[in-house]
């Protein structure tokens, strides 16, 4: 029998959910089904997928324009859809790392680790020798300015590959990599390092996990990747736990994925610093959300199932 705190992510319309197919199942078994947007979003979603379709069909022999509308696909939920694409691709472009990149990214998104941890190593041994290539927003910042590369979301989606499947060993080493090699930013340095100070954690090295904050700057310029950086200083005593979070407003659609981002990083905190229940009790408002594709509803989803099999 599901939790209780989990049938609150199964009151969705049975109309809504009767004319589509589940794109996922959940590491509890749950179906899951593409959340619904706000009519802003689903409009300009739609808009950008209509303009990648386009190109595509003037050019299907394009490895950008099968990029993007592999790209666009999944940013409407179509998950299973865009891994057709891009493995559609890999017959015409088989020594393509985008391609393998970005179904990996996809496979996360789908909960099948094993696959996507094949497609990110397949990914790092076709570009291993390229030069670092900036890798283009879907929706960019409010500064337009891309911050990450191939290489930087190559490995750092295939440590958190490894992350998901409890083997923070291998993660730690990845991140390490992503981190030192690949980051080449602020809004990088602060996400790369902020998943590997969880896994030096959670591999029970906090000396690496304090090691690692020493060696990053006091004070750091991001443009996009405040919730990681607000985490990196709670480790180290500048912020307060719950001043990230809003527990409270889980009703609120404006606080959900600020819930979900910031909440996975403090629910773990606490799980360092003696503090399970209250850890899980912010793992169960994570997965009492709709979002169910973010890294850290992911991630609080792999950790709940691994605590009630050690329940049992």
């Amino acid at each position: 029998m599901l939790p209780k705190f989990l049938l609150f992510s199964l009151l969705i319309s049975t109309t809504y959910l009767a004319a589509q197919r589940p794109e996922a199942r959940a590491l509890d078994g749950r179906k899951l089904y593409p959340s619904p947007l706000s009519a802003k979003t689903q409009h300009r979603y739609d808009s950008l997928l209509a303009i990648a379709q386009a190109d595509y069909a003037t050019n299907p022999q394009s490895l950008d324009n099968i990029i993007w509308l592999g790209r666009r696909t999944a940013y409407l939920g179509r998950y299973r859809e865009a891994i057709r694409i891009f493995s559609k691709g890999m017959k015409l472009f088989p020594a393509s790392p985008e391609l393998y990149r970005h179904r990996g990214h996809r496979y996360l998104s789908i909960r099948e680790f094993d696959k996507a941890i094949a497609d990110f190593a397949k990914a790092a041994d076709l570009a291993k020798n390229w030069p670092i290539e900036i890798e283009p927003d879907g929706l960019p910042n409010a500064m337009n300015i891309p911050l990450s590369s191939l290489q930087f979301n190559i490995w750092y989606h295939w440590a958190l590959a490894y992350y998901l499947k409890g083997d923070f060993t291998q993660a730690a080493s990845l991140f390490k990599t992503c981190l030192e090699k690949y980051s080449d930013n602020d809004d990088s340095r602060a996400a790369a390092a902020d998943w590997l100070y969880m896994c030096y954690q959670r591999a029970n090295a906090p000396k690496l996990a304090q090691g690692l904050l020493a060696s990053l700057p006091a004070e750091m310029t991001i443009i996009e990747n405040d919730a990681y950086y607000q985490r990196l200083r709670m480790y180290r005593g500048l912020q307060s736990p719950d001043a990230l979070l809003q527990l409270d407003r889980i009703d609120d659609p404006d606080n959900l994925l600020n819930l979900v981002t910031q909440g996975y990083g403090v629910a773990n905190w606490y799980f360092y610093n003696q503090e399970p229940a209250r850890a899980q009790q912010i793992l169960e408002k994570i997965l009492a959300t709709s979002y169910w594709s973010a890294f850290g509803y992911i991630a609080a989803e792999a950790d709940w199932v691994r605590l009630q099999k050690k329940r049992k």
